[in-house]
C-alpha cells in the first residue's frame, strides 16, 4: 500500500479519498450502494473531526443531509462491505461481515493517518442476513456520545463523524425512528477478518490481510525477521493495554466477540456498552450477556481469549516448523496478562495519587476497590474524590458519604497517607495529577438513556448536545454542570443496555 500524505479536499468533492481497501482482491469485500432514505436531515456533524481529517466543511454543512444518510455517494468514494467472520459469545459464525454498514472510502488526515469513513445503518449488504441494514435513532446517538467521550478520556477509539436521521421508521421490538451513524477508525479491520479466510482455508488471503495490516499500522514491523509473529505480539500489546484503560474509567463494552476486536487497537462497536456508576466487578450491562462472559472485570481474559483466536488464523506464518510456531503464539498468550497487570497497575497507581512504584501498592489498590464494593461506591466519584483527600484531609467525611458502612474507609485512608508520605509531590501537585486521570463526567448511564427518550419522544436533542459538551472535558470540574456528574438516584438506574440490531 503507497503511502500518501495529507491532502484536502478539492473541487471534485468534500472527501480526498484515497481507498486502499477497495483495492485488495474482490473476496475481502462486496461492492455495495448506500441504499436512499426518505426524508433525511443532519443531526449533528463533528465540525473539528471534520477538519482534523482534511475535509471541507462548509460543503458537507450543506450537502451533510444527503451525503451522512446515503442518498448521496460523494465522488471519490467507493463503497463496500467488508467481509469478516467472528466468535460471538464464543460460538464461531463463519460469516458475518457488515450487514448495516458501508465503507465510503479513506482520507489521510492532516497528521499524515489514513482514515476509515463508514455510514452504518445505511441498508442492506449481501451480509445482512436477513436483516434490514438499518440503525435506529437510540443506538445511533449511543455511539456518537460514548465514543466521543473515550476519545476525550484519551482512550484509543472509533470516532463520529456525523449522525442523521432518515424520515423513516425501522421496526425492533417496536416501531422507532431510523438513524445513520457515520464513523470513523483507523481501519474496521478486526480478529474476525482474519478468521473469514481462516476459515475458509485461504491461507495467502490471510496472508495478504496480514501484510496490509502491517504496512497500515506497523510499518515499523515491515523489515522484522518473523513480522507476522511480531503483527501479532503488536496487537497483543495493544489490546492489553487498550482494555487496561477501559478498567481505570470503568468502561464496560459488553460485546467483547472477535468482530468487535480490532486490529489497529481501537474501541469499536459501542452497543450494549455502558460505565458503571457503583463498582462491582461482575457488572454485566447488555441484555444479550446472560451468564456474564463480558462482565467488567473478565474482559481482560476475553481479551486473550480473542487474541488466541487471532493466533489461530496467524500461526502458520510464524515459522515453517510448526511447533516453534506454537511456541511462539503461546510465548505471547502467556506475556499477554503481566503486560495487562502491568499497564493496569501503572494506571491504578496514578489513580490513587502514586507517582512511584512499591510491592505493597497492589494490595492497597485492591483493599480500596474491595471497600468500595462492598460499600456500593460509585466508581467516577470515589476517585474524583480521593484527588480532594490528597490535598485536604477535611475532604474525607464527604468521600465517605459514598460509602454505606462509611466507617470501614478510615483505616484504609491511614493506610494510604501512610504510602503517600514516601512520595516526593506536594499535596497541591498529588491532587492536580490524580484529577488528570480521574474524569469528573462520564456519559452516565441514566442520562444518555434521556437523552435519547428526549431525541425519540419530542425531537428534543437539547440533552444530547449538552451532554456532548460536558464529557468533551471529562477532567475538568464544570461546576455548573454538575448536574451530569451525579449518578443515577433509585428508579433512575439503567439496569440494561441493548445492542440496537
Amino acid at each position: 500500500m503507497d503511502r500518501v500524505p495529507p491532502s484536502k479536499a478539492s473541487e471534485t468533492g468534500p472527501f480526498p479519498f484515497d481507498n486502499s481497501y477497495a483495492r485488495l482482491p474482490a473476496n475481502f469485500y462486496a461492492r455495495v450502494e448506500p441504499t436512499p432514505v426518505a426524508e433525511p436531515w443532519l443531526i449533528k456533524l463533528n465540525r473539528s473531526l471534520a477538519e482534523e481529517l482534511g475535509l471541507d466543511v462548509e460543503a458537507l454543512e450543506r450537502e451533510g443531509a444527503a451525503i451522512f444518510s446515503g442518498n448521496k455517494v460523494p465522488a471519490g468514494a467507493e463503497p463496500i462491505a467488508m467481509a469478516y467472520a467472528g466468535h460471538q459469545f464464543g460460538t464461531f459464525v463463519p460469516q458475518l461481515g457488515d450487514g448495516r454498514a458501508i465503507l465510503l472510502g479513506e482520507v489521510t488526515d492532516c497528521n499524515g493517518k489514513r482514515r476509515d469513513i463508514q455510514l452504518k445503518g445505511s441498508g442492506q449488504t449481501p451480509y445482512s442476513r436477513r436483516g434490514d441494514g438499518r440503525a435506529a435513532l437510540g443506538p445511533v446517538l449511543r455511539e456518537y456520545i460514548v465514543s466521543e467521550a473515550m476519545h476525550a478520556l484519551g482512550i484509543p477509539t472509533t470516532r463520529a463523524l456525523a449522525a442523521s436521521v432518515t424520515g423513516q421508521p425501522v421496526y425492533r421490538e417496536e416501531i422507532l425512528p431510523g438513524a445513520v451513524f457515520t464513523r470513523v477508525a483507523a481501519s474496521h479491520i478486526r480478529v474476525g477478518t482474519f478468521q473469514f479466510f481462516a476459515a475458509r482455508g485461504d491461507i495467502e488471503s490471510v496472508r495478504t490481510l496480514a501484510d496490509y495490516v502491517i504496512d497500515r499500522h506497523y510499518p515499523e514491523l515491515k523489515d522484522d525477521e518473523r513480522p507476522y509473529f511480531a503483527l501479532f505480539k503488536a496487537v497483543a500489546a495493544r489490546q492489553a493495554e487498550l482494555i487496561a484503560r477501559w478498567l481505570h474509567v470503568g468502561f464496560i463494552h459488553g460485546v467483547m466477540n472477535t468482530d468487535n476486536m480490532t486490529i489497529s487497537g481501537e474501541t469499536i462497536d459501542f452497543g450494549p456498552c455502558a460505565f458503571m456508576d457503583a463498582y462491582d466487578p461482575k457488572k454485566v450491562f447488555s441484555s444479550i450477556d446472560q451468564f456474564g462472559r463480558y462482565a467488567y472485570a473478565n474482559q481482560p481474559a476475553i481479551g486473550q481469549w480473542n487474541l488466541a483466536r487471532l493466533a489461530e488464523t496467524l500461526v502458520t506464518l510464524f515459522d515453517a516448523a510448526a511447533d516453534t510456531a506454537v511456541n511462539l503464539a503461546n510465548e505471547v498468550l502467556t506475556d499477554y496478562g503481566p503486560i495487562f497487570q502491568s499497564h493496569w497497575l501503572e494506571g491504578m497507581r496514578r489513580k490513587i495519587g502514586l507517582a512511584t512504584a512499591e510491592d505493597g501498592d497492589l494490595d492497597l489498590v485492591q483493599s480500596l476497590l474491595t471497600l468500595m464494593h462492598k460499600g456500593n461506591a460509585d466508581f467516577t466519584l470515589t476517585f474524583r474524590r480521593l484527588a480532594d483527600s490528597a490535598e485536604d484531609e477535611r475532604a474525607d467525611a464527604r468521600l465517605a458519604t459514598l460509602f454505606e458502612g462509611s466507617g470501614e474507609l478510615s483505616p484504609w485512608l491511614k493506610d494510604w497517607r501512610r504510602r503517600l508520605e514516601r512520595e516526593t509531590q506536594s499535596p497541591g501537585e498529588r491532587a492536580a495529577a490524580m484529577r488528570a486521570v480521574n474524569p469528573a463526567f462520564i456519559p452516565r448511564n441514566h442520562r444518555v438513556e434521556q437523552a435519547i427518550e428526549a431525541a425519540i419522544q419530542g425531537a428534543d436533542f437539547s440533552l444530547f448536545e449538552a451532554l456532548l459538551a460536558v464529557t468533551a472535558k471529562p477532567y475538568e470540574d464544570q461546576p455548573q454542570h454538575a448536574f451530569f456528574a451525579e449518578p443515577p438516584k433509585p428508579g433512575e438506574e439503567v439496569l440494561q443496555t441493548f445492542c440496537g440490531t
